[in-house]
């Protein structure tokens, strides 16, 4: 079948004797599906315009037209390749008997549909739109089906002089969380491919954030932070003696200080839930027995007085909560303290007394699979992320097993058999 002409724009040199307008020339391909070309002041823009089947037609820029550079799919196409791509976009790749004729899903469309999935389930919408700030606009108004793996991978490399490689493997696995969502709900992306080889995480981006203080420095912060402010310290002293994420204590009330017996008193911590999948706001509702020392337990039983049970157990300043994103009120009091105690802010946050709290326990010689239960984890993660101290812990306990078949220094020497 003869591909459909157009003498005013099939050529570039014809396209450029056409005066900028906005509304595109359009080319009738098959019926409810044509291609549009809209003479913009430089290159001009390819479009395909397609109707729903039920009396309403969408638009959408597919691509550049090759009026000042030779061709370069999929980014820079002729009015023939414009066509391919065009049908692609309206047919699914010729299926008509299959087709939804909706409108293409783009990658801005994919990440809001993602952020309102994150919504219902509970979870942080941060990670749906932390890939919108890095994301050029062109990848955004780009067609999820229209996805090419090169395209893809010079995007998250253009990253890596800009962004630390941990922040970007997280914002590369929202993004692919979106862009799989939207193959699910469109049966004509086909493309999978371009974003599982495209967009993998960098390698060695893990242990990047996972400070560990000592002791001494850990008690140093927690002074600091009571100094600074009475409220940001019992916030400190909480995190460093449970090893809780900051999110989570600040969803802790009053009735998960667990005061029964004086000697072992407790806080139900509440799961952070993280990981996604399903059943998410239960998981959150679920509280975990985490163990404080009296010491901590009174200060908590004091500040609690007189409030609800139901009443949010940690407080800022002001009396008010510290809210679903507690680092908006302490990121920079803390940088404060840190520095006054002579440590790197730009490298020491509050999450190094979670971190310093599970190496600790690791040292201490707790089970891992404790370690895992009380800091709302899992033991593939500690393993993952802690393996330095798992392994100095194992030394001693690999080494009282070792077989010494041969005399030690200070050993009697052995004796030979009398003849």
């Amino acid at each position: 079948m003869p591909k459909p002409r157009n003498a005013k724009v099939e050529s570039a040199s014809q396209r450029l004797k056409l005066g900028a307008r906005r509304a595109p020339y359009f080319t009738r391909l098959a019926p409810g599906i044509a291609l549009g070309y809209r003479r913009n002041k430089g290159a001009g823009t390819w479009v395909v315009r397609s109707n729903d089947g039920h009396g309403a037609e969408w638009t959408k820029r597919i691509a550049i037209a090759d009026d000042l550079e030779p061709a370069a799919p999929p980014l820079v196409l002729t009015f023939y390749q414009a066509q391919e791509v065009a049908r692609q976009l309206a047919r699914g790749h010729g299926q008509d008997a299959l087709v939804d004729d909706s409108r293409p899903e783009t990658v801005d469309e994919a990440l809001t549909s993602y952020e309102n999935d994150l919504k219902a389930r509970g979870a942080n919408v941060y990670n749906a739109r932390a890939p919108r700030h890095h994301l050029t606009r062109v990848l955004l108004d780009k067609p999820v089906q229209l996805l090419t793996s090169k395209e893809l991978e010079a995007w998250r490399n253009s990253l890596i002089d800009k962004v630390e490689p941990a922040t970007i493997n997280r914002m590369l696995k929202s993004l692919r969380t979106a862009l799989k969502q939207a193959a699910h709900r469109d049966p004509r992306i086909q493309n999978q491919g371009a974003w599982k080889t495209g967009i993998k995480d960098l390698p060695d981006a893990l242990n990047d954030r996972n400070v560990i203080l000592t002791d001494d420095e850990v008690r140093a912060l927690i002074a600091g932070a009571y100094a600074q402010d009475a409220a940001l310290g019992l916030l400190a002293d909480v995190l460093a003696l449970t090893g809780a994420r900051p999110s989570q204590a600040a969803r802790l009330v009053v009735a998960d200080l667990i005061l029964s017996d004086p000697l072992r008193p407790r806080l139900m911590m509440p799961r952070s839930a993280k990981g996604g999948g399903v059943n998410r706001i239960e998981r959150k509702s679920q509280r975990v027995p985490v163990p404080i020392t009296p010491q901590l337990a009174q200060k908590l039983k004091a500040a609690a007085a007189g409030r609800a049970p139901n009443a949010p157990l940690l407080l800022r300043g002001s009396g008010f909560s510290w809210g679903k994103r507690p680092h908006r009120y302490y990121s920079d009091d803390i940088g404060a303290v840190v520095k006054a105690i002579g440590l790197d802010a730009d490298e020491v946050t509050i999450y190094a007394l979670r971190h310093s709290s599970i190496a600790r326990q690791l040292l201490r010689s707790v089970p891992i699979r404790i370690i895992a239960g009380t800091h709302d984890t899992s033991v593939p993660i500690i393993e993952r992320h802690y393996s330095r101290y798992i392994t100095d812990h194992s030394d001693d306990l690999s080494r009282a097993a070792l077989l010494h078949h041969e005399p030690q220094a200070g050993d009697n020497v052995w004796m030979q058999p009398a003849s």
